[in-house]
């Protein structure tokens, strides 16, 4: 469980940034960046927001809550999704295990002790059968997980989620991406809360644009 009175600071800062972004003069190429070339989205005609994350990262633990409270607040024409990346090698055993996890419906169930365990606990969670005991600790089927986990199917889904974290040029994490043209990040817009801000704008932007 993530720790009430941690979740409870961030949101009520969150709120104070939030209530002061639509006087904020948000910038191209300072506080986010353009793709010269944008990448695919899977949400139809709704504006796609993505956030990029690893479950070992301590800022992507911190921003959770604040992300997970943005997207309960995010206006209908919003496909929130996440993609976990896998920016070094020892990443990737995480990233097979959202697929994985997806696969089997269980995802929802196992991203919280998954996200305690790796960043705030920092348990050695590190190749396949580790993890298969972990979430066979939470009640998935470890050899279903297995199976999955070195399956054609999670295999092809990280290739798209890399690819694609490629082409919006994303080398660290927690990063968002707007629609598959803008990305943003907490050193650019100066915060994990400001971060949030800038999307709104962004996706705020791109509705505008479809009227």
């Amino acid at each position: 469980m993530f720790r009430a009175l941690r979740t409870v600071t961030l949101l009520v800062v969150a709120l104070a940034v939030f209530g002061q972004a639509g006087a904020a003069d948000w910038k191209e190429g300072t506080h986010y960046k353009k793709l010269d070339t944008p990448v695919r989205t899977d949400s139809g005609s709704k504006i796609e927001v993505a956030e990029v994350f690893w479950y070992g990262c301590p800022h992507c633990y911190n921003f959770k809550p604040l992300a997970e409270d943005w997207e309960s607040k995010a206006p209908d024409y919003v496909d929130y999704v996440r993609i976990p990346a896998a920016l070094g090698r020892s990443w990737e055993p995480h990233a097979r295990a959202f697929y994985a996890l997806e696969a089997m419906n269980a995802r929802e169930k196992l991203h919280d002790p998954l996200f305690e365990a790796l960043a705030g606990q920092r348990r050695p969670l590190n190749d396949a059968e580790s993890l298969a005991d972990f979430v066979a600790d939470h009640g998935v089927d470890r050899d279903e997980f297995l199976n999955n986990f070195k399956s054609f199917g999670v295999n092809a889904r990280m290739q798209q989620a890399q690819s694609k974290i490629r082409g919006a040029r994303i080398t660290g994490t927690p990063s968002m991406l707007v629609n598959g043209k803008y990305t943003v990040s907490a050193s650019m817009a100066g915060s994990l809360e400001a971060m949030l801000a800038v999307v709104d704008y962004l996706v705020e932007k791109e509705h505008a644009a479809q009227q």
